[in-house]
């Protein structure tokens, strides 16, 4: 039995409009002269356990997105 995983590029509509969807996001926006916040806190509460596996992806994807410039420390 093969199944293959659906991609973003299997949808009409991405096909119909290939320029509105680039294959990398373009990274995080410009520093504006006005910043906008929700005004929010952050809620207080102990990290839970994660299996070795899901730490290691988990890991590897925020090392790529560091990597990218998405996120930033």
């Amino acid at each position: 039995m093969t199944s293959e995983i659906p991609t973003i590029h299997d949808q009409p509509i991405v096909s119909e409009f290939p320029d509105v969807f680039p294959d990398e996001p373009p990274g995080i926006p410009p520093v504006r002269e006005v910043e906008f916040n929700i005004g929010a806190e952050p809620i207080s509460k102990a990290p839970y356990r994660m299996a070795p596996v899901e730490l290691k992806e988990l890991k590897d994807q925020l090392q790529e997105l560091l990597e990218r410039g998405f996120i930033r420390l």
